[in-house]
């Protein structure tokens, strides 16, 4: 049985794979010390840039499940992060919002996840840092198209 392989140092899935892995392990390395971890910062952020959203749609966002999200925001709530109605205001959908404790946690950890990404592209000039993002971005839709 012939193999072809692949050249893990020009296969982009793997490089892709890599530079993902480091950057989580660079996240939770600046985010542990604030007491947070990459999902409580992705849902803060998200909460910031998109006010109310469901449960369901943090989920999707954070890159985790509905479950997961829910004990999360539960945690956030308790903590006084985030506050939800205790009704919802139609349907089952409870919006969330940032409290000002859970924007100032923000504040700061946004700072320091800004300082990792300006680290994993610090070797790369402002042309080729937009042209990455832009690739990165039509790469995500071309496997979302199918």
């Amino acid at each position: 049985m012939s193999h072809e392989g692949i050249d893990l140092g020009t296969s982009v899935g793997y490089l892709m794979k890599e530079a993902s892995s480091a950057l989580r392990t660079a996240m939770e390395a600046v985010l542990r010390p604030l007491g947070m971890t990459i999902t409580h910062y992705s849902c803060l952020e998200l909460l910031a840039q998109r006010p109310g959203l469901s449960n369901s749609e943090l989920a999707r966002g954070a890159f985790v499940t509905r479950q997961s999200m829910h004990v999360m925001l539960l945690s956030l709530e308790r903590d006084g992060v985030v506050s939800r109605p205790g009704q919802p205001e139609s349907g089952r959908v409870l919006p969330t919002a940032l409290t000002e404790k859970g924007r100032a946690q923000l504040a700061t950890a946004s700072a320091a996840v800004r300082a990792v990404e300006k680290r994993m592209t610090r070797d790369l000039d402002i042309d080729e840092q937009s042209r990455f993002g832009f690739m990165l971005t039509q790469c995500t839709a071309s496997l979302r198209a199918g």
